[in-house]
């Protein structure tokens, strides 16, 4: 696989999570500190190693859903995210 293809699909995937995140928690987005929102990317982070080994394998099982699947791991990302922030 090629690698670039896969950082700039990752680079998508983060900024696309991030966007869930702000829109989903714009309130306690804008109240947190910045240690809150540093803890809220870490869950992201942490997470973002199984968030795309399953999005590799559900392309490679159904090409076919490919915006589906990332739009599945960017809600999956984004609500590790949205969790931490929330027990701020």
């Amino acid at each position: 696989m090629d690698t670039a293809n896969l950082d700039t699909m990752a680079k998508k995937l983060a900024d696309a999570a991030l966007t869930i995140l702000v829109r989903t928690c714009r309130e306690e987005t804008a109240a947190a500190s910045h240690d809150d929102l540093e803890a809220a990317c870490d869950a992201m982070r942490a997470k973002s190693k199984q968030v795309m080994d399953q999005l590799l394998d559900d392309v490679r099982i159904a090409p076919w859903a490919a915006e589906n699947a990332f739009r599945c791991a960017a809600l999956d990302l984004a609500q590790a995210g949205i969790a931490t922030l929330r027990k701020a």
